[in-house]
């Protein structure tokens, strides 16, 4: 079974350093919006962009063509680049990166159960995204599957890039059914959903406990501290009637 973790909001939040005059304070936010004005002028906002559970390279396509960003397909891998600087700069000057409740152990838990992979099914740049689980002292080699926010045009493509790689690692063919989503926001509902698999809302984002049971998660919890509950559930062949 593969047991796909988002990265903000379900394992980690994040608080920059430096306050860019806007709501959005966390380290991926405010680095965007610094990169963005070093390119592109000090007009340059996230604000009016959605941001939560979307894929990095969908916001820059929104937010360039807001702001009138000429060869906006050749300008991603500039823009795409200072941003990988900039918050590797934010947190070598102190931003912040913290592990949500209850994550740790569950990730422990998962990587010592038998016929469990983890992996990641995230919205970030790859090297974004290590950064931040860096900085917060996770553990990478626990996460031997990725499916990033470059490689889909939309979220509801990434599933299948995971199941891909875990074929490719272990030569298993993957069902829906043999893969959990775990996400603090719609978006990893619906691509849970439009594949098949079982999803895990948690509330530890942008949305409640009944938000995401709304959208229709197979099962949505306040945060990942019930580890004993969440491995037993993610561990059965049938899916558990929790709602």
């Amino acid at each position: 079974m593969l047991i796909l973790f988002d990265i903000d909001g379900t394992l980690i939040t994040s608080r920059s350093n430096v306050s860019d005059g806007g709501s959005r304070d966390g380290v991926g936010a405010a680095s965007m919006i610094e990169a963005g004005r070093n390119l592109y002028g000090p007009a340059f906002t996230l604000n009016g962009i959605e941001i939560a559970g979307r894929l990095d390279c969908l916001i820059w396509r929104d937010v360039a063509q807001r702001h009138g960003v000429r060869n906006i397909e050749a300008e991603h891998q500039r823009f795409r680049a200072e941003y990988s600087r900039v918050m590797r700069k934010r947190l070598d000057q102190g931003a912040t990166v913290i592990v949500l409740p209850g994550v740790r152990e569950l990730v422990q838990a998962l990587s010592h159960s038998d016929g469990l992979t983890l992996g990641l099914l995230t919205g970030n740049y790859p090297e974004t995204g290590r950064m931040k689980l860096s900085a917060a002292g996770l553990d990478l080699h626990h996460f031997t599957v990725g499916a990033w926010g470059c490689e889909g045009g939309s979220r509801r493509d990434l599933p299948p890039v995971a199941m891909r790689e875990f074929t490719t690692q272990t030569g298993r063919q993957l069902s829906g059914r043999d893969v959990v989503i775990i996400g603090d926001t719609p978006h990893d509902i619906d691509c849970a959903k439009a594949h098949g698999c079982r999803s895990i809302g948690v509330a530890t984002g942008s949305f409640s406990i009944d938000q995401l049971r709304a959208c229709e998660a197979d099962l949505a919890v306040e945060n990942l501290s019930n580890t004993r509950f969440l491995v037993d559930w993610m561990s059965r062949d049938e899916l558990p009637l929790t709602r």
